[in-house]
């Protein structure tokens, strides 16, 4: 029973990483439609970023191949929210 109970936990782990990673990508979208990055900010999605890269090691170190991939795939789409952010402000500012 307690096998059982164990792979539900990592089941749900795992999928609470990728649902975690998902959670992102409506503020890629909306970054991307509007290419307006007003009331996104760009501190706290670094942040995460860096939290991301740290937590990621952590998994590597302790061989933790799960949580390692879904920090892995949060930090790629949230990296990708930072790099729209970044992107559609130096536009605005050269346009201006």
């Amino acid at each position: 029973m307690i096998e059982y109970a164990k792979l539900f936990v990592e089941f749900c782990f795992g999928l609470g990483m990728f649902i975690n990673a998902i959670l992102f990508v409506p503020q890629i979208v909306r970054l991307f439609k509007t290419k307006n990055p007003v009331g996104v900010s760009l501190t706290t999605f670094i942040g995460f970023n860096i939290i991301q890269i740290f937590s990621f090691l952590h998994g590597y170190i302790h061989n933790d191949y799960i949580f390692m991939f879904g920090m892995l795939l949060s930090l790629l789409l949230c990296g990708c929210i930072s790099f729209l952010i970044i992107l559609y402000k130096f536009r605005r500012n050269r346009i201006n």
